[in-house]
Formats: structure tokens, sequence, C-alpha cells
């Protein structure tokens, strides 16, 4: 019997849906019955502009190649740089520079979880386990060496523009080399790992006597981040076998973004480190707040963006290129998240919190999620590779391309009231539940996703 087979009935009980395609082809007629197209054209002129993407704020230095953020219809502000938030996140006390090797999968590795979890983690198996992401997550090892993410930069420094400008042609370089969205923030210092975990071997065997310290101090961060791809996700359970290659795929991506940008930037005389999922020297959530992308979610460490949701994957550069940072951005995903609790109430693993406010973690609040549970299911899920089953649920992804999605979307950053209307508004569509046919276009190979046996 499937080990979902308890969370899945829940899930598949009766309840009151619509046919969302029937609903959007009905035209606006049945818009205006529910009240939510009248609702649009009520709001100021402000607002109707951001809903309909005709005129959206921008932040920090403004692209040539993307000149209009793309925010999805939210309602986004900016906050600003200061000691006492980073964003939205309120920092109570001192954030302690956290050690790489205490991070959920280097847990497992660690054998700190479960035996099981330590057997399907090591060498990436319980991402490698279908032959498409073992086949991206390979390449993306090519990534790993320190020599591909830092180096000493051009002993001449070559002229640059002012630093409004550089900040520009930076983020044109990162979209024209194929990133969806980019940031620039100032570095937190508390985003450093204080660590670098050690070798696979030292780690299977819980020594950390190798681990070499984090001495790196830069001002700025760029952030490169890359859509996991709607379509994909639509067809999903979110923890099938496709699930890891998601990730794969994007991760990737960013890295080759961030090297090249690294070595970019080295070249012009500065100092550049690429940080991405085979090497990473700091922690990506506080970076992508800093860098104006995104406000942290009820899962925990997850940073959701306006548009995308958390349906992304990032990595980073660090430097001391003169840039002008972007401020980060409020987009009421606080609010948004007290009042839905969709990611808990469909989590596999029961590892996302229920409570409704944030708590204080190392210095800052957030809603403390149960990072070991997560990663034991991750680790172990034999009924595909990984798990985004919180993504696919999330509320605030942006669904297909639709006048109505981006109205919902500007409705769930308005406060609490209206958070709980858009809420309603995806559990009567369905949103998260069902499967999308006709984007299924992987293949499924169910007699690999057994975690391996106990030599």
């Amino acid at each position: 019997m499937s080990r979902f087979s308890d969370h899945e009935g829940k899930q598949q009980q009766p309840k009151l849906q619509m046919n969302r395609r029937s609903f959007l082809k009905a035209g606006a007629a049945s818009a205006i019955g529910m009240g939510i197209l009248g609702a649009v054209n009520a709001l100021p002129a402000k607002a109707a502009d951001a809903v309909t993407n005709a005129s959206v704020p921008q932040n920090g230095a403004k692209s040539k190649l993307h000149p209009v953020i793309d925010y999805g219809g939210a309602s986004v502000r900016f906050v600003e740089h200061n000691d006492q938030w980073l964003g939205t996140s309120k920092l109570v006390g001192t954030v302690k520079n956290t050690h790489e090797a205490e991070m959920g999968f280097a847990l497992a590795c660690r054998g700190k979880l479960t035996p099981e979890s330590q057997r399907g983690y090591y060498h990436f198996q319980f991402v490698m386990k279908h032959p498409l992401n073992a086949a991206i997550g390979g390449f993306a090892m090519n990534l790993a060496p320190e020599e591909m993410v830092d180096g000493k930069p051009s002993p001449t420094k070559l002229p640059i523009p002012d630093p409004e400008q550089m900040s520009q042609h930076i983020k044109d370089c990162a979209y024209f080399l194929r990133a969806d969205e980019v940031g620039i923030g100032k570095m937190p210092a508390f985003a450093y790992y204080s660590h670098k975990m050690p070798s696979p071997d030292d780690m299977l065997k819980d020594d950390l006597t190798n681990a070499m310290p984090v001495t790196e101090r830069l001002p700025y961060v760029i952030m490169v981040m890359i859509d996991q791809h709607l379509e994909t996700m639509l067809a999903s359970t979110g923890y099938d076998g496709i699930s890891a290659g998601q990730s794969m795929r994007s991760y990737h991506t960013t890295g080759v973004v961030t090297v090249i940008l690294a070595n970019y930037i080295r070249s012009l005389g500065y100092n550049a480190r690429a940080h991405h999922l085979t090497n990473y020297a700091a922690t990506m959530p506080p970076c992508l707040i800093a860098a104006g992308l995104g406000e942290l979610t009820r899962t925990g460490d997850c940073v959701a963006h306006p548009r995308l949701g958390f349906r992304h994957k990032v990595a980073a550069v660090t430097t001391d290129l003169p840039l002008v940072p972007d401020n980060p951005i409020d987009f009421g995903m606080l609010d948004f998240c007290r009042v839905c609790g969709k990611c808990a109430e469909n989590c596999p693993s029961s590892a996302i919190t229920f409570d409704k406010e944030p708590i204080e973690y190392n210095g800052y609040l957030r809603w403390n999620s149960d990072m070991k549970k997560c990663t034991v299911f991750r680790t172990t899920n034999q009924e595909g590779s990984s798990c985004g089953r919180c993504m696919k649920v999330c509320p605030w992804n942006s669904k297909e391309q639709s006048w109505f999605h981006t109205a919902g979307t500007w409705i769930g950053s308005h406060g609490e009231a209206s958070s709980s209307l858009l809420k309603k508004i995806d559990d009567m569509f369905g949103y998260g539940d069902e499967q999308i046919e006709k984007y299924k276009w992987w293949l499924e190979w169910p007699e690999l996703y057994k975690v391996p046996a106990a030599h």
C-alpha cells in the first residue's frame, strides 16, 4: 500500500470545487457574479495599474532587458535596510552564522537523523535515483570546484560606470544569461556560513575537524532566480520522480549564470564569489530578502517571490564591485501565511507548523517548521525523488496566466481579510489538488525509488 494513501485520501474527499477553465472561458459575467471583477474595477488607478502590470514600481537600478518588474499583480511596498529588520523579518537578537554541516541534508549525511535517511542522502541518492535528475545533477557537480566559484581578481581594475549604471549592467548580464529574476542586495554578514562542511567521507564519519571557516565578508550580493517550471508543477504531485528534477533544472542554471557572472566581475578587477547548489559559502534566504526578491513564509526557511511564490531556485554572487542595492520588499506574505496554512495541511511529513505567529529562531522571528522531519521525508521518499508538495499547493504560485489570477494575487497582498479570500478562492477551484495530465511529459520508474538497503 502507498505510504501516502491516508494523506492522499484526505485530499480526495468530496468538496465544493469549480472547473476553473470553464469559469475563465465563461468570461467576465461569472466574475461579476462573484464580485471579483467589480472589486478590481473599484481599485484606485495606481492599484489597478499594478494588477494589469501596466505600471509597476521600480526597485534599485532599472534593467534595460527587463525594464518592468513582473510582480504578478501583487501590491509591493519597499522597506529600508536597517539593523532591526531584514525586510519584513524582525531581528530580535544576535543572528549567529551557522555551520553548513548543521543544514538538514548535511545532518542526514552525518547520520544525525535516521540510518535510512543517511543512505538516502549519500551521493544525492534521493535526487539521483531518477535518471533525468541524475543527468542534470551530475552536470551541476562540475561547477563544484573552488576554482569554478572563486579566484583572484585581475590586478588591473578596468574603468567602470557609476554604481547605478553598473548595477543596471549586471542585471542585464544576468537576464542575458537567461535568469528569470535578478536582485542586488546589501550582503548580510550573518548570511555567511561560519564553516563550510568537510568532504563527504568526513561527513559520513561525522568528523567536522576539517571543516573550513568562512572568512569572506563582501558588501554586496547579486541574486539570480530561475523558475522551476509552471506546467511541470501543475502536472506533478509534488513528490513524484520529477520533483527533484525541477530543483536540479533550476539549480544547475543558476549555478552556470553565477559562475559566469563572478568570473566576469573578477576580470574587471573586483572580488566575486559564486554560491550555488554544489558549493555554497552562504545561506540563500537572507540574501534573497536583502536583494528585494521575497519574504519568508510559513515553511520556515523558504522565501516566496510575489509572482513565483517559492517555485524557484537561486544562486548568488558576493562581490565588492560598486553597486546600488535594491530595497527589501513587503507584499503581505506574513499576513497571508497567518491565515492560509495550506502548506501545513498538505505536507506529507507533517513538518510545517500550524502556529498562528512566527517565533524566535536564532535571533529573528520565523515560523519554526521541523527541518528534520522534512529532510527525512525527502531523503527516504519511496514514491518519487525528494519533495515539493508545499510549493505545489501554495496559493501564491502564479497558476496559469490570466487576469483572474493576477487579480487574485493583488487581493492576497492586502492583509489578512483579503488573504483569507484568496485562500478560499484557491480551495474552491481545487488548486494544488489536481494533476493536469496534458502537461505531464516525463517518465516514471517507481522501481528505482526504493532507498537502498543497508549493506
